[in-house]
């Protein structure tokens, strides 16, 4: 395998990383905004309680996938950082409001009035900054963004406002809540709570499913290479059809209150999803203008970066690990059985 397949492996592992921990975070912020009943004080504490001790650390993924682009492949880079500026400087900044918003409702002594104003920039930073992350993921598919040479010449805007874009954000935004609510009826530490998560993670899976049909139907014309990737790779329709496994049987747990296996079920389906995005516009970092192996850096820097690369997991990897096990919190009473019985 060359050392650019080897990078875009690497870097798609950390899109994968980031969807599932960091797209779980964003998740938590989105069943705040719609805690409801009679437990919305308890629902919105469990979400709090589940992402307060590690959440800042999820971006560390979306940071690994940034600095692989930059490095080992600047010239998709570029073209991303210029076609793509609009929306990846407000997904930055709702990023960065939506962390501040989190720390200032938890420590703000002003009240409930104040804390209630930073729940709402929260949630609703939560639910743009996933939106804007897959319309970019829909614009670099779509084969939209046009390069000449070094330069973009296909705007700043058309792109990533596309009907296929916005579908492939709000795909985004549904799996994201469709993990937080299958994660979270495993944190939760009663039965009526998990309840409450275990109905709000099944119509999240309802909404995943007819969001991804509606992706693949507007795929055929708004990506025609993601289509054909789709529809004739077979590799990318292995990965699907491993992904519908996966759907069904994150369904079928949730519904036979086995929660700790839904979760990994659920964790398989997103990642087999980002990862079959991958594979349908494989060899392309940005179709139809830039390839893995055309904007990949010069051999010395891809050895480099790979030696870093392996330094860094030594290194990294152990110490998030220890960071999990040590401040993740658990249910009270939870045993390491399913959490449902």
């Amino acid at each position: 395998m060359s050392t650019e397949a080897v990078l875009g492996f690497v870097l798609a592992g950390s899109f994968v990383l980031y969807a599932l921990f960091g797209g779980a975070d964003f998740g938590g912020g989105v069943w705040d905004l719609l805690a409801f009943g009679p437990r919305k004080a308890e629902q919105r504490a469990l979400i709090a309680r589940a992402m307060g001790p590690v959440w800042e650390v999820n971006h560390i993924w979306l940071i690994l996938g940034v600095v692989l682009l930059f490095a080992g492949f600047p010239r998709a880079f570029a073209t991303l950082s210029v076609a793509l500026h609009v929306p990846l400087t407000l997904l930055l900044l709702g990023i960065v409001f939506r962390g501040a918003a989190f720390t200032f409702r938890t420590y703000d002594m002003r009240g409930d009035a104040a804390q209630r104003q930073w729940g709402l920039v929260f949630s609703g930073a939560s639910i743009v900054a996933p939106l804007l992350l897959g319309m970019c993921v829909g614009a670099v598919a779509s084969g939209s963004i046009r390069v000449e040479g070094r330069v973009v010449v296909s705007g700043f805007f058309a792109s990533w406002l596309s009907p296929f874009a916005w579908a492939v954000g709000v795909l985004a935004l549904a799996l994201f809540a469709f993990l937080a609510a299958v994660f979270l009826t495993h944190e939760a530490s009663g039965a009526e709570l998990r309840e409450d998560f275990r109905k709000r993670a099944l119509g999240a899976g309802v909404a995943v499913f007819v969001a991804a049909l509606v992706v693949l139907l507007l795929a055929r014309e708004g990506a025609p290479r993601v289509w054909e990737g789709l529809s004739r790779s077979p590799f990318a329709l292995a990965l699907h059809g491993a992904t519908g496994v996966a759907a069904v049987t994150a369904f079928a747990l949730l519904w036979t209150h086995r929660f700790q296996w839904a979760r990994l079920a659920a964790a398989f389906q997103a990642g087999l999803i980002v990862l079959g995005w991958a594979a349908s516009q494989y060899p392309y970092l940005v179709v139809p203008d830039v390839t893995l192996q055309g904007a990949a850096a010069g051999p010395a820097t891809q050895r480099l970066l790979l030696i870093a690369l392996a330094v860094g997991a030594v290194t990294v990897i152990p110490s998030i690990a220890l960071l999990f096990r040590v401040f993740r919190p658990r249910p009270d009473g939870a045993s390491t059985m399913d959490s449902g019985h």
